[in-house]
């Protein structure tokens, strides 16, 4: 009589032929972001990368991690994986870089209830582009299959980034005062936040599909909602070379209403007018739809602004004209005044 076979990890639902595919699927995008201070190959237990000793002279090391939240739903409706990870690593670097942090490397992790290697590909390739956008070497990561954890075709995302910047160069908002200016950096939609309640009025008050045009998107919705977060870096680097840089706030959860207020030293507010930058018709179409109140959406959303920064008023004037030339659109959205750490919205309907 003929002995049954075994069980195998295979199956269980993991299969590590799919994973060295994936591998060597991801091997040739990985190194297109590398850069020279990165040492060995992919394939060990870690990601090395040498720091120049000569650039430095107080180096400290800035370290984010963030996700994409519930947008990762949205790629999954759309079947479409090549720019997910463009978010992945534009909500990592960009929160660094308020710090006057330069990017250095980056790591992902990846998490699937089924490793299919043509889609972790994809996911990789989009992270590659967002390392190259930032100038940051993708170093290393994981892939993990999860069976019975997530649905077959659902996976997580998340991501870690690691950045210097000279000890005398910090951007921390300690020396934002009253009577400094607040300029507005535009963002490209959502970015990546309030997707819950974005998914919950468009897809579900609304009835809309994700394949439909929209005709204030000039698109389909899927394709408004998958645009990329922006991401911020090498403009960042341009302004701190020319500009005296207070604070940069970088708006992801909380919108401006939570993020502003974090650089704010004691005894110290900010004014904003929102009638001065036009508000995206995306944010438009959900605040109208889910008639959710201006204070929520400015709670929520980022509401047209994916940065803001804090300058001396002097250099106001300035830096929005050199803006003007590299093409940028921002705005001059608030001040800063004398009181109780906190934002106020001058306009702004309930």
């Amino acid at each position: 009589m003929k002995e049954k076979a075994g069980l195998t990890y295979s199956d269980a639902g993991v299969d590590i032929e799919s994973g060295n595919k994936a591998v060597e699927l991801m091997r040739q995008i990985v190194r297109t972001t590398w850069r020279p201070e990165v040492i060995g190959d992919l394939g060990g237990f870690s990601g090395l990368f040498s720091i120049d000793k000569d650039k430095y002279k107080q180096p400290v090391l800035v370290s984010g991690t963030d996700g994409v939240g519930t947008k990762l739903k949205v790629a999954m409706l759309m079947q479409k994986h090549d720019t997910i990870g463009i978010d992945l690593v534009a909500m990592c670097v960009n929160d660094i870089a308020t710090s006057g942090a330069e990017p250095l490397f980056f790591l992902d992790y990846l998490a699937t209830g089924r490793l299919v290697p043509e889609k972790a590909a994809a996911i990789v390739a989009g992270i590659a582009d967002g390392c190259r956008q930032a100038g940051c070497a993708l170093i290393g990561g994981e892939t993990a299959e999860m069976p019975d954890f997530y649905g077959q075709d659902e996976y997580d995302l998340a991501g870690f980034a690691v950045g210097v910047v000279e000890k005398e160069r910090i951007i921390d908002g300690s020396r934002i005062q009253p009577g400094d200016c607040l300029i507005g950096l535009s963002s490209s939609g959502l970015h990546s936040n309030g997707y819950s309640l974005a998914r919950r009025v468009l897809l579900e008050a609304a009835g809309y599909r994700i394949d439909d045009f929209i005709p204030e998107f000039g698109r389909s919705l899927g394709e408004e909602m998958l645009e990329p977060t922006r991401i911020y870096v090498n403009l960042l680097k341009k302004l701190n070379n020319n500009f005296d840089l207070l604070g940069i706030a970088h708006i992801t959860g909380g919108g401006l209403t939570e993020n502003i207020p974090r650089l704010l030293p004691p005894g110290t507010a900010v004014v904003i007018d929102p009638t001065v930058w036009p508000v995206s018709p995306v944010f438009s179409l959900i605040r109208q739809i889910g008639q959710v109140e201006g204070k929520e959406m400015f709670r929520t959303f980022n509401m047209g602004l994916g940065l803001v920064l804090f300058l001396p008023s002097k250099q106001a004037g300035a830096c929005l004209d050199f803006l003007k030339k590299t093409d940028e659109t921002a705005y001059l959205v608030g001040q800063v005044v004398k009181g109780e750490k906190g934002i106020e919205f001058t306009s702004l309907n309930s």
